[in-house]
């Protein structure tokens, strides 16, 4: 889509909850149109979020390693090919943290991915929660990207 059918469109509301789905977050994008430009449709999308908002982005998200059939997440994953490696990793981590491991994979190999996750192990729950927060909003900017062009 545009950013000109973007900034014009009826209803963003679903398309914005695929890049992101914290209501919050789509609202505050929705609401700020009309963007003046790619660069401010980023900046606005740059919208810190709360625990309950992560946890709840992180419900929408597959396991690292568990591909799903289609969508964005199954390119975003594109790299990942060790399942057994990850599988053991995934339990590990969801064991200490109490949910998925999730980061930005678009682009990464599945080796750096499952060091990325062995290394975020040595974080304690709070960090990692943040950690986390922060590689949602990284991978709900290149899901924006995709689906909004100049």
């Amino acid at each position: 889509m545009l950013l000109t059918e973007f900034n014009t469109a009826d209803d963003v509301r679903p398309l914005l909850t695929a890049c992101l789905a914290v209501p919050r977050w789509v609202d505050a994008i929705a609401g700020g149109r009309p963007y003046a430009d790619l660069d401010a449709l980023k900046a606005a999308a740059d919208l810190p979020l709360s625990g309950e908002e992560i946890r709840q982005a992180m419900t929408a998200h597959p396991r690292i390693g568990e591909k799903p059939a289609d969508g964005w997440a199954r390119s975003e994953q594109s790299g990942v090919d060790n399942a057994d490696a990850f599988a053991a990793a995934n339990a590990e981590y969801e064991a200490k943290f109490g949910h998925v491991y999730l980061v930005c994979a678009s682009g990464r190999s599945g080796e750096e991915l499952l060091k990325i996750l062995r290394d975020r192990l040595g974080n304690d729950p709070a960090t990692e929660l943040a950690v986390a927060g922060r590689e949602l909003l990284k991978i709900a900017e290149l899901r924006l990207a995709k689906a909004v062009t100049a």
